[in-house]
């Protein structure tokens, strides 16, 4: 028995003052709503209301259960309006994850102007490169690279990154380098993965050439902010995904090299849990991100996330 509905059947009984009225105001048959008085009173093991062909009266026992009845289905009300009024506005805590790189880049510095579009809306945000479980966390969105491989998940696709290499002025001008294959490893400073102190291979690809730059400069960092530092100061060449230089390039103080060339893609993900329903603030979130993230580089919805079993081993960032 939905005892919350007998409940409303019953008030609504006492208040029409008849059962035929009140199953006319709820669209019920008679019957439907005769049953369901009888059903809360076997229930409850007592007689709620007497009642005959003309007349209906409160027992003793009704009228001890009308306004507890009452004041639960006001209850509802209540907490049903709260709930609506907080899933049509872009209110409330927001929490998101990022790697560390994407938020100290491009995420953090944009949130001022997300805070201030919503006022009502308090985030934090918490940055690093192990990746936890959403739900385990309360995490709303985390912003993942490449496959998410959990079925509990779903993401929308928000960048494809490309990497790109490039370095100062100073360092490019010092340089005679005509395709990749002419790099001197020796000015290309190291990215490498956690725990791994080898930096990561340069790769690139025109028509069938192919070319693998191995990295042998001075410094390598497992960090693109500390990568991107050293080279404004002119050490050496980076290798780095194009969304953490665009501006520094756009600006003049790094300059690309080999545009003709293909390099490595990644794939930025928004990532939520499984829910037939999106929370406003989730969705204006996502669509913030869509803002910061150049949208001729976003790959289509057909890219949506492959969902597998196991863990891929992270690339670093």
């Amino acid at each position: 028995m939905d005892k919350l509905w007998a409940m409303e059947v019953f008030v609504r009984v006492m208040e029409c003052g008849s059962l035929s009225r009140a199953a006319e105001s709820l669209d019920l048959a008679n019957a439907t709503v005769t049953t369901s008085l009888r059903n809360l009173e076997a229930h409850l093991g007592t007689t709620l209301i007497q009642r005959n062909s003309r007349h209906l009266h409160l027992t003793e026992e009704g009228r001890i259960f009308l306004p507890h009845c009452q004041e639960i289905l006001r209850s509802v009300a209540r907490a049903e309006s709260d709930v609506k009024i907080q899933g049509s506005e872009v209110v409330g805590p927001l929490r998101v994850e990022a790697p560390f790189a994407i938020g100290q880049n491009l995420l953090c510095p944009a949130l001022v102007e997300l805070t201030r579009r919503h006022p009502g809306l308090s985030v934090s945000v918490s940055l690093t490169n192990d990746p936890h479980n959403l739900i385990e966390r309360a995490t709303d969105v985390a912003i993942r690279m490449d496959r998410v491989e959990d079925a509990d998940l779903v993401g929308r696709p928000i960048y494809e990154a490309q990497y790109i290499v490039c370095g100062t002025p100073e360092v490019v001008g010092a340089m005679r380098a005509a395709t990749p294959r002419d790099l001197d490893p020796g000015r290309c400073l190291g990215l490498f993965a956690e725990g791994n102190h080898t930096p990561n291979p340069w790769r690139f690809s025109k028509d069938e050439d192919e070319v693998v730059v191995n990295p042998g400069g001075p410094l390598s960092f497992n960090n693109t902010a500390a990568l991107i530092q050293a080279a404004l100061q002119d050490v050496g060449l980076i290798y780095v995904l194009d969304v953490f230089v665009s501006d520094l390039v756009k600006q003049g103080k790094l300059v690309e090299l080999f545009p003709d060339w293909q390099t490595s893609k990644r794939t930025f993900h928004a990532v939520t849990v499984k829910s037939r329903f999106a929370a406003p603030k989730v969705r204006a979130f996502i669509d913030f991100l869509l803002e910061i993230f150049d949208a001729r580089r976003r790959p289509s919805v057909t890219t949506m996330i492959a969902v597998g079993p196991g863990r891929k081993k992270r690339k670093p960032l």
